[in-house]
C-alpha cells in the first residue's frame, strides 16, 4: 500500500540519519539501528499488540543483520510465540532437572587414544523430547538463562569427571572441555564460580579446560586478557573455538594465554577435497605451533 510505502521511506532516511558519524570527545563514532514496523489494524487494533508486534519485527531486523528496518508479519509473531513458549519451559526445567550432559571423545588419532572430552549440553524437554543446543541456547543468551545453564554445565562435569576418576577410568593426564558463553566469560564472578565449583566437586583443576570462541574475545580485548590471565593463574587450559570466524588480528592473538586452537568446522569439513581449506588449516596448525 501507499502507507507501507510512506513508512519504509521514512524508516530508510532515519536509518541514514542515525548512522552518520558522531563526534565524541574528539573520536569520531559510528551507530547503527534496527527498526520494528508493525501498521494498524493489519498487525493489531491496540497499542500494547502494535508495540509488542514491532518490538518482534526489530529482533527479526537485528538477526537479519542490523542496521535495517523490518515489517512484522503473521510468521514472525508465531516464531515469537514459540520462543516465548520456549524460555518460560526453560525457566521450568532448570529446575526439574531437564539438562543433561554428553561427552563428545577427543581421540588423538596416532596412538587410537582418548586424550580428553567435551561436554555438550541436551534438554530433555518432557513433551518435544530430547533438543539440541541450536535450538534453546539462542533464547538463553537473549534471556540471561545461559548464566545458570552454564553454572550447571560446568558443575556437572566437573562432578561426573571426578566420579570417573574415582572409579578408575578416566584416562591418564585427559581433560574435559567445557565451552564458555560471552555472557559467562563477561560475568564479574566468573573467577569466584570456577573456584567454588572445583572446591565443591573435588576435581583436580588440571583437568579442566574452558572453551571460548574467538568473536567473545574481540568483543572487550583487554578485559578479556585480563580474564584469561586470573583463569590461566588458578591452572586451567584456556581453548579458543571457532577459531577463524572472529577477525581477530595476530597482534591480539600473540597476547591471548591460551593452550589450544580449535579451526572451525567451515575450514576443515571440506578437507581434503577442497584445496584452499588445507592451505589455511595448514597454516593456522603451523602458525599455532609456533
Amino acid at each position: 500500500t501507499n502507507e507501507s510505502k510512506d513508512v519504509a521511506l521514512i524508516s530508510r532516511k532515519v536509518l541514514k540519519q542515525l548512522s552518520k558519524p558522531i563526534l565524541l570527545d574528539h573520536t569520531e563514532v559510528v551507530v547503527t539501528s534496527s527498526i520494528g514496523i508493525s501498521t494498524y489494524p493489519t498487525d493489531g487494533t491496540n497499542a500494547d499488540t502494535l508495540l509488542r508486534n514491532a518490538d518482534a519485527a526489530m529482533y527479526k531486523a537485528k538477526d537479519a543483520g542490523r542496521n535495517r528496518a523490518q515489517f512484522f508479519t503473521a510468521e514472525m509473531n508465531a516464531q515469537a510465540q514459540d520462543r516465548l513458549l520456549l524460555e518460560n519451559d526453560m525457566r521450568r526445567g532448570i529446575e526439574a532437572g531437564e539438562f543433561i550432559l554428553h561427552y563428545q571423545p577427543q581421540i588423538d588419532i596416532a596412538s587410537n587414544t582418548i586424550v580428553g572430552c567435551e561436554a555438550l549440553i541436551r534438554w530433555q524437554h518432557p513433551k518435544r523430547g530430547m533438543l539440541s543446543p541450536l535450538l534453546f541456547i539462542p533464547i538463553a543468551e537473549e534471556s540471561g538463562l545461559i548464566v545458570p545453564i552454564g553454572k550447571f554445565v560446568l558443575r556437572k562435569a566437573c562432578m561426573q569427571i571426578k566420579q570417573l576418576m574415582d572409579l578408575g577410568v578416566w584416562p591418564a593426564h585427559a581433560k574435559v572441555a567445557v565451552n564458555l558463553s560471552a555472557r559467562q566469560f563477561s560475568d564479574p564472578d566468573l573467577v569466584a564460580n570456577l573456584k567454588e565449583t572445583l572446591e565443591i566437586t573435588g576435581c583436580p583443576v588440571s583437568i579442566l579446560e574452558l572453551e571460548i570462541t574467538e568473536s567473545t574475545l574481540m568483543d572487550n580485548v583487554e578485559a578479556a586478557i585480563m580474564t584469561m590471565r586470573q583463569i590461566k593463574e588458578m591452572g586451567i587450559a584456556i581453548a579458543i573455538d571457532d577459531f577463524g570466524t572472529g577477525y581477530s588480528s595476530l597482534s591480539y592473538l600473540k597476547r591471548f594465554p591460551i593452550d589450544i586452537l580449535k579451526v572451525d568446522r567451515s575450514f576443515v569439513m571440506d578437507i581434503p577435497s577442497d584445496i584452499n581449506d588445507m592451505a589455511i588449516t595448514a597454516a593456522v596448525i603451523a602458525m599455532a605451533h609456533k
